[in-house]
């Protein structure tokens, strides 16, 4: 039995690396046509786009991840199906159950690897991507580190930790500095928003004065100054919710709750941690489905066409029922959840009469 179940999961996992191979190599490609829109702006060279598309290969693959696992599990099991092989199986005493067991536990696998992508590897990647893309795009005087990046304006250096979307920035730093170098003034600020008129709006405010020798320190709720970065360097700069790891989703989520704006966003960011590898391993209840849910006279082919045909769809539906949840101001836990729910009910609705 071990070496049946070894024949079936190393038969899934191969047909699934080719797949993720060809769609990574596709995507990649039309994310290098839309980054060579960029090159010459700025430092940015085809080197720089290069970079940003090897950069960002793990949140490709984890967006990838769900539908390389259905066309997988099809490949695998369909073509087992139409050799005879899974008839083969049955007939030595190999319940169905045991089959689709085996490709279960194959499936788990690839949910820990969706999960060490979507928490361990894809935040730091995809904020280096960015932060290399933006240093090169930026035409000011920035400098990006790995914490955030450095900005002046006038006698003014400015660190912010991050710049967030929707022009929102965290662990925001301001020194002011006299004509002769000497610190003036430092202001901490732990969130920061930039207004329509070009301004910034600070909240949780820790100001440091120097004076005479001395230091006054000073606390406030709300501070409006004038910009140091303009709408376009925001654009440039603000990462997305998907590239923060859980500690910092869960950490802005809380800022912006205090500071009366809605996180829905990122807490649906932090579900879909969560949900990505649920969402993997429905997709292998799904490609069951396909395989045991249909008659024996049905060919591989058919088996696969459709599979593909559901998993397309599936996969652009996938945005759609969360925008749609965003929309109905439904949870943000059960709009993340919605493509898993939709994925697993169909999946076990065609599985209901296999024995």
């Amino acid at each position: 039995m071990r070496i049946l179940d070894f024949y079936i999961g190393r038969s899934f996992l191969r047909h699934f690396t080719l797949i993720a191979t060809i769609l990574l190599t596709l995507f990649s490609l039309l994310e290098l046509i839309t980054q060579l829109d960029d090159v010459g702006k700025g430092s940015y060279h085809l080197s720089d786009a290069l970079q940003f598309v090897a950069l960002t290969f793990p949140k490709r693959l984890l967006d990838l991840m769900p539908i390389s696992t259905l066309l997988g599990g099809l490949l695998a099991l369909g073509m087992m199906a139409d050799h005879g092989e899974l008839v083969a199986m049955e007939a030595s005493g190999v319940s169905t159950r045991r089959i689709g067991g085996t490709a279960l536990a194959t499936g788990m696998v690839l949910m820990v690897l969706a999960g060490i992508l979507a928490e361990l590897l894809v935040p730091g990647m995809e904020q280096m991507a960015r932060n290399s893309r933006a240093q090169a795009l930026s035409e000011t005087d920035i400098t990006l580190t790995r914490q955030g990046f450095w900005a002046r304006s006038g006698e003014r250096y400015v660190h912010v930790d991050k710049m967030l979307s929707h022009g929102l920035a965290a662990d925001i730093s301001l020194f002011s500095f006299d004509k002769t170098g000497n610190l003036q003034s430092f202001i901490h600020a732990e969130n920061g928003h930039l207004g329509n008129d070009g301004s910034w709006n600070l909240t949780g405010i820790t100001e440091k004065t120097v004076a005479n020798n001395e230091v006054t320190t000073t606390r406030r709720q709300e501070l409006a100054l004038e910009f140091f970065l303009s709408a376009d360097q925001v654009r440039v700069l603000e990462l997305p919710p998907y590239s923060l790891s859980t500690p910092d989703l869960v950490r802005y989520i809380e800022a912006l709750r205090q500071s009366g704006q809605n996180p829905d966003q990122y807490k649906i960011a932090l579900w879909r941690k969560f949900t990505i590898p649920l969402t993997t391993g429905a997709m292998v209840l799904l490609s069951l489905s396909f395989v045991f849910g249909s008659t024996r006279s049905v060919s591989a082919g058919y088996r696969i066409t459709s599979g593909t045909l559901s998993g397309i769809i599936l996969y652009f539906s996938d945005q759609i029922l969360i925008q749609w949840g965003m929309l109905l101001n439904l949870p943000p836990g059960i709009t993340a959840l919605l493509p898993v729910l939709l994925i697993s009910g169909i999946a076990l609705t065609r599985l209901r009469n296999v024995r």
